[in-house]
């Protein structure tokens, strides 16, 4: 028999712990509104795509030799725009990027997680915050958060004083909820972890702290960044991407800000010349059309907090939001109303506590179709 078709029995040396299980992904439907996956909904204009397009045409012809490994160009353009974004200065060495903040996540527990360490989180968050763990071989441990969807501290202090862990994920602002981490929590957190990490060679090492601020562009008016916190907290990282409120998805960007030490054990684990040129190119033209890609924000922030007024009109309960989607209930049957929904050209997700549901802001349009649509499902 050939090599090609192998006998039915073969079997092959899958890790165990991977037996079983599903990959991550959130359906993706042909549907007159899709408001399952954080999204933002405007497409880049057609002076971004240009320049996006000249700009990739022009790193091709250089795709015979591998991309500058450091891109300390796209790095000062990410400080630059953190800078006005956040009011906060970040020198460009301060800086990493990825594929994602997926890569960047897996990046740090290949370098502070592995084998004989722990990551903590706290539930409900996001789920895929597991299977970085999972991938890296680090043990997981998942706390609770308190029925407000806020971090009780009181758990917090309990859960990392026993675990011990080398890594502590939290989300700000948290999905599926939209919570944000309040400053004072935030700092908080950062006290407790100096020293709550592994013992190394007999001494008590830090956890390190990673806010993975993914939605904070949309956080409201006075909501911090916890790039604030950076200085005099090394052992903090701060994770943001380009998917959300760019609305650069499918570019698949993701950076972290975080100190020289962190930054210098990343390198260590980090695949060889991981970000494309092509990337590098297509992040850096996105990057000069900032403005008028955040424009969109402000918008999309009012939509969401009219969202949250009328669900509460309708006698449903939310999630304070700081992101662009709004946690929504609580049903007897949450599939059906998830079903329902679906029927009508509608795809939301069905995610975090039982009876909850989650949308995505979408254009005013798509969300008029989604308030109809659920008023005919619940009534």
């Amino acid at each position: 028999m050939s090599a090609a078709n192998p006998p039915s029995d073969l079997l092959l040396p899958v890790r165990a712990d991977l037996a079983g299980l599903e990959p991550y992904g959130a359906p993706q439907l042909r549907v007159k509104a899709c408001l399952n996956v954080n999204e933002n909904p405007y497409a880049p204009s057609d002076e971004v795509v240009e320049d996006i397009a000249a700009s990739v045409r022009e790193a091709a012809g250089t795709l015979n030799r591998y991309p500058d490994r450091d891109f300390p160009q796209l790095r000062q353009a990410l400080a630059d725009y953190l800078e006005v974004e956040s009011g906060v200065r970040r020198e460009p060495e301060t800086l990493w990027a990825a594929n994602g903040s997926n890569e960047i996540m897996v990046q740090l527990l290949q370098a502070f997680g592995g084998p004989g360490r722990t990551v903590v989180s706290f539930a409900p968050t996001y789920s895929m915050y597991h299977g970085y763990a999972r991938d890296t071989n680090t043990r997981w441990v998942q706390g609770a958060r308190g029925e407000d969807f806020e971090l009780d501290l009181q758990v917090v202090q309990r859960v990392m004083r026993e675990e011990r862990p080398s890594v502590v994920l939290l989300a700000s602002p948290n999905n599926p909820t939209g919570t944000a981490l309040p400053v004072e929590v935030q700092m908080k957190v950062l006290d407790l972890a100096r020293t709550t990490g592994p013992q190394e060679d007999g001494r008590v090492c830090a956890s390190l702290v990673v806010i993975d601020e993914a939605y904070s562009e949309f956080r409201r008016e006075g909501v911090p960044s916890a790039l604030e916190l950076l200085a005099g907290n090394p052992h903090l990282v701060v994770t943001r991407t380009m998917s959300k409120a760019f609305g650069m998805a499918g570019l698949r960007l993701g950076y972290m800000s975080a100190s020289r030490e962190v930054l210098d054990a990343v390198m260590l684990v980090r695949l060889p010349y991981h970000l494309s040129a092509l990337t590098q190119a297509a992040a850096l033209a996105a990057l000069r059309h900032a403005n008028e890609l955040m424009a969109q924000v402000a918008s999309l922030r009012a939509e969401r907090d009219a969202l949250v007024t009328w669900l509460g009109d309708q006698g449903l309960r939310t999630a304070p939001s700081d992101a662009n989607f709004v946690l929504f209930g609580t049903f007897e049957d949450r599939e059906a109303v998830f079903r329902g929904l679906l029927e009508r050209g509608v795809l939301i997700r069905v995610v975090g506590p039982q009876g909850w549901l989650r949308v995505s802001v979408g254009t005013p349009e798509e969300m008029e179709l989604f308030r109809n649509s659920l008023l005919e499902v619940i009534r």
